[in-house]
């Protein structure tokens, strides 16, 4: 998955005491479009040397030894070769090292999080950066706020040696998915599970069990994989708001999407291959 950077080694933690050395990358945005270059179908980030930045850039996380920084300057002037390219264009295999590709989607997650929080949302006044945690306050109403972080469950429903795959109204994706959604307020994931389900392709669920969690910068989602087995009646009454297509499909026909980036591609061949327990 997008995470999986091993053997490099993510390192998170809030810090104020690192400024940018010649070599770190600095990411920089217009709007969801990242500056990078792309020389013989490798996609490569701008360093701190190749910029002139009006203002101070901001630390964001490290890989190993690599400190990664985001402009956040008005007016800043893109170096020659690079220009802005759509972050769908990372979810390509072998467009850039993985470990840089994985600290690109997280750092969109992070600049869209201080695009969208310029002023409080209690009192209306301009927040502030805080010095001790990745937060912003207001310094007029004490409101903090935290990178948003959306909480979703996949969900792989198995009926035997079949598994649900469905692809999604409005969207022009050629591969399929799992049923997929939200976690709504007072509800567990498990309850998400079951809900998500009845409401997507109308089955019951039984024998919930967690697979694998996985950050999803793209839509700053946190994901919860978990397999079930349906309930009863296995015809799908789908929901066709939602879904353009459910069918169910036998273990050796289920498809690989077109990357191995996201936790759906990971439970769907887990369930091809027989990796995870089914359950009758």
């Amino acid at each position: 998955m997008i995470q999986d950077i091993y053997p490099y080694k993510f390192d998170n933690r809030f810090r104020t005491d690192l400024c940018p050395d010649k070599g770190d990358i600095i990411f920089s945005f217009f709007g969801n479009d990242l500056l990078c270059k792309a020389e013989e179908g490798c996609v490569s980030f701008p360093r701190f040397e190749d910029c002139t930045l009006p203002d101070d850039p901001v630390y964001l996380f490290s890989i190993d030894e690599e400190h990664f920084f985001l402009n956040r300057s008005v007016g800043f002037k893109a170096p020659d070769g690079f220009e802005y390219r759509s972050l769908k264009s990372l979810r390509k295999k072998g467009a850039a090292p993985k470990h840089l590709i994985f600290a690109a989607i997280t750092a969109a997650h992070l600049n869209r999080w201080y695009g969208s929080n310029r002023f409080c949302g209690r009192c209306g006044n301009p927040l502030k950066e805080s010095q001790r945690e990745r937060a912003l306050f207001c310094p007029d109403c004490g409101q903090v706020v935290y990178p948003r972080i959306n909480p979703a469950v996949i969900v792989g429903v198995t009926d035997g040696d079949n598994l649900l795959l469905t692809k999604y109204a409005g969207r022009d994706l050629p591969y399929y998915a799992l049923v997929a959604g939200f976690a709504e307020i007072g509800e567990s994931f498990e309850e998400t599970v079951k809900r998500e389900v009845m409401e997507e392709v109308g089955l019951e669920v039984k024998n919930i069990r967690y697979y694998r969690s996985q950050p999803w910068g793209f839509a700053d989602d946190i994901l919860a994989g978990y397999f079930c087995d349906v309930a009863g009646d296995t015809k799908i009454k789908m929901d066709t708001h939602e879904l353009k297509e459910a069918v169910w499909m036998p273990a050796k026909d289920v498809p690989g999407q077109s990357d191995d980036f996201s936790l759906t591609n990971e439970m769907m061949m887990a369930f091809k291959s027989g990796k995870f327990n089914r359950r009758g």
